[in-house]
């Protein structure tokens, strides 16, 4: 069997359907890991799924993979990633797999994989997967499979962490037609929220738009939509429910580094321990904001494995990441959900008169870019990264390599790293002003597409 080997990434599996990632491939991903599964002293595993089109398919076929080796497995069907993360803790069963490739486009899938309680494969652990599946020793047996539901229960404990003011505010929902679909309106009717809803018809196709609420041109009916309202507030999910994205009252889009502050503001008197971890994607206005509030910013490395880890390692109460993974351990189970991250912000806006931007009032102000890439080959990114590394030290540039290159100006920074989840360089850029913004901008991808000739 030919498995492209590029699918197994920094901490997914990921592919295009069904040329790198189909139904052999998952039936020989689900022989291995109920291997590792029984190695590791286990016999349950839990599987859930997005709303791509293969992926009803790929989860039987996964799942008759797992079985085969003697693991019994609690199906959740159709669910966001999120809800899949609490069914593992609600089961006290820390095996699984999601079968999704979350804002990658519609005609790729893949696995999110767990051995270890509240964790994701990664790095290392990733390949060792890739060589044990090459291996193709497996464990013979025959699991039972199981049908599980814990919708209800995940409801109750967001409602139970959450408590609302007096002002009642007006929110809208754009669910892309992702795995959010079937479940956002459900719970948020649950609170005193005034609520339109957009895009709220599951269709793995993604009819209206991509679903990836970083990319602001992907919310633009969002924010018309929040304008024609009046709505104080739009959020948007991207495909399995794990990230947030947010416009504010005024159809302005909100990076998450700002959506960070304004949590950050309201928490930092709240919890004991004042340390908040972030992504090095974030702008230095949440660095410099949170050593205001009298805080510890601990700046990390990209990748939703390492700062979910990273956040739960530290015992830290809040963290999050740029692209829209957040993490609230304050009274939360500290997995990252798109639909909670949203929550969080509407009840902050339920206990003042504030709109979403005068939440902001007072942060250093800067003029960045939002993450761009750069096609490239996996093969050759990591490499493309290398000579920028060199090449700075030649500039004699302050610089660090908590992930791919960061180069630090006194008035912003210019990041530039190997992407995790495909064959793209990532970039993004920050400065005070925007011809400084664009000389630095235009520096680093005349040196990265010099780079990309010669490697």
């Amino acid at each position: 069997m030919k498995i492209n080997p590029n699918i197994f990434r920094e901490y997914d599996i990921r592919g295009v359907y069904p040329q790198d990632i189909n139904e052999e491939v998952a039936n020989q991903l689900g022989k291995t890991f109920g291997t590792l599964v029984l190695q590791k002293g286990m016999k349950q595993a839990i599987v859930g799924h997005d709303n791509r089109l293969s992926s009803p398919s790929l989860e039987k076929a996964l799942v008759e993979g797992i079985r085969s080796t003697g693991v019994d497995v609690f199906c959740l069907g159709l669910c966001t990633t999120p809800m899949y993360y609490f069914a593992c803790l609600y089961k006290e069963i820390p095996a699984g797999i999601m079968i999704t490739a979350s804002h990658n486009p519609k005609d790729e899938n893949g696995f999110k994989v767990a051995l270890v309680k509240g964790e994701n494969l990664k790095g290392k652990e990733i390949k060792e997967l890739y060589n044990i599946l090459l291996q193709g020793k497996f464990v013979e047996g025959n699991g039972e499979r199981y049908s599980l539901s814990v919708e209800e229960e995940y409801y109750q404990t967001i409602e139970e962490s959450l408590h609302f003011g007096s002002r009642r505010v007006k929110v809208v929902l754009d669910c892309g037609n992702g795995s959010t679909s079937p479940f956002a309106k459900k719970l948020y009717e649950r609170f005193p929220i005034d609520l339109i809803t957009l895009y709220d018809q599951s269709d793995g196709s993604f009819p209206n738009h991509h679903p990836d609420p970083s990319i602001e041109e992907n919310l633009d009916s969002l924010k018309k939509k929040v304008l024609e309202t009046k709505a104080d507030v739009g959020l948007a999910f991207d495909g399995d429910g794990d990230r947030v994205g947010v416009i504010s009252n005024r159809g302005n889009f909100l990076p998450m580094d700002k959506y960070m502050i304004i949590i950050i503001r309201d928490l930092i008197s709240k919890v004991s321990k004042k340390s908040f971890l972030f992504d090095i994607k974030c702008s230095n206005a949440l660095k410099e904001e949170i050593e205001k509030l009298g805080g510890e910013a601990i700046e990390f490395r990209t990748g939703n494995s390492y700062t979910k880890k990273g956040v739960h390692d530290l015992k830290l109460p809040f963290g999050g990441e740029f692209s829209g993974h957040i993490y609230f351990c304050d009274r939360f189970l500290g997995f990252d959900s798109g639909l909670y991250a949203g929550l969080r912000l509407v009840e902050i806006l339920s206990k003042t008169n504030k709109t979403v931007e005068s939440l902001l009032d007072g942060i250093e102000e800067y003029i960045e870019t939002p993450e761009m890439k750069i096609a490239t080959t996996d093969e050759k990114k990591f490499k493309i990264i290398e000579k920028l590394e060199q090449y700075c030290k030649e500039k004699g540039y302050s610089y660090h390599t908590i992930d791919g290159v960061k180069v630090l100006f006194k008035d912003g920074f210019a990041s530039v790293r190997a992407s995790n989840t495909g064959p793209n360089i990532t970039l993004r850029f920050e400065a005070k002003d925007k011809k400084t913004l664009e000389e630095r901008k235009d520096e680093f991808f005349r040196v990265i597409e010099q780079y990309q000739e010669e490697v």
